[in-house]
């Protein structure tokens, strides 16, 4: 076999050549990856931040307890205190089990509100008052921080992503999609009490309380998927310095 000057066949040097498809794919493989990768980093963190599946569990079965009782027992102070009972098994099991107990103290605290309204006034619909009131509450200062540009769902991500607060100043792609995400953390949450409030002025206590129950996860899940999408497009998280504060 003859060979070409150097040494080397043809056919080596055909090998030695660089392969454009081979490298195209190599590219793509790794922007899948890449994109994959902070896919998950998004959905973890939207999880993280707002309790995951546990904290919604936390925070729904309480009520679905609440009107299941009742319609066994027909009375208020059974119900309440079962539903209290249950908040507070929550909070020593992740106590037991050394986990963040922030989402189901939350839970245990408004349960305890409308378990003491509603034995006090004996009515079994003031049971989810306080739950209402704090989902409008927390609608209002959501609209709120996204019209001053301090969006509450930025202020709750922030220090999970590891770049605290320096989407306000520092990257304003990364403001633009905590302020779109909490606006739509507004419209979807505000559903709720506009379902509600109608069931609880007319004491139609037994359709209050499933629905109730129904619009707690679903509603959140929503939110949630929304949130993550939305970051999925953003701009990566500038990391902040360790002795970064909040600043105007």
């Amino acid at each position: 076999m003859s060979n070409q000057p150097g040494g080397e066949s043809a056919a080596q040097l055909d090998l030695a050549k660089p392969d454009p498809a081979g490298s195209d794919r190599d590219s793509a493989e790794a922007e899948a990856a890449r994109q994959a990768a902070a896919s998950k980093e998004a959905a973890d963190t939207v999880m993280q931040a707002f309790g995951g599946v546990r904290g919604m569990v936390d925070m729904t079965l309480p009520g679905l307890v609440f009107i299941v009782t009742y319609n066994i027992t027909h009375q208020v102070p059974a119900a309440a205190w079962a539903a209290l009972g249950l908040s507070a098994l929550f909070v020593v099991a992740r106590l037991a089990k050394r986990e963040t107990v922030q989402h189901a103290f939350s839970g245990v605290f408004g349960v305890a509100i409308g378990a003491w309204i509603s034995m006090k006034t004996g009515k079994a619909e003031n049971f989810y008052l306080p739950g209402l009131l704090w989902n409008v509450g927390y609608c209002i200062g959501l609209a709120v921080s996204a019209l001053v540009r301090w969006p509450l769902i930025g202020v709750m991500l922030g220090p999970v992503t590891g770049e605290m607060f320096t989407w306000r100043k520092e990257n304003p792609g990364r403001l633009a999609a905590y302020t779109k995400a909490t606006w739509a953390w507004v419209m979807i949450m505000g559903i709720k009490p506009l379902i509600l409030f109608p069931l609880y002025f007319t004491h139609n206590v037994n359709l209050l309380g499933w629905l109730k129950v129904a619009l707690g996860i679903p509603p959140m899940l929503l939110a949630m998927y929304v949130t993550w999408q939305i970051l999925l497009k953003a701009p990566p998280p500038i990391k902040a310095q360790l002795d970064e504060e909040p600043g105007d």
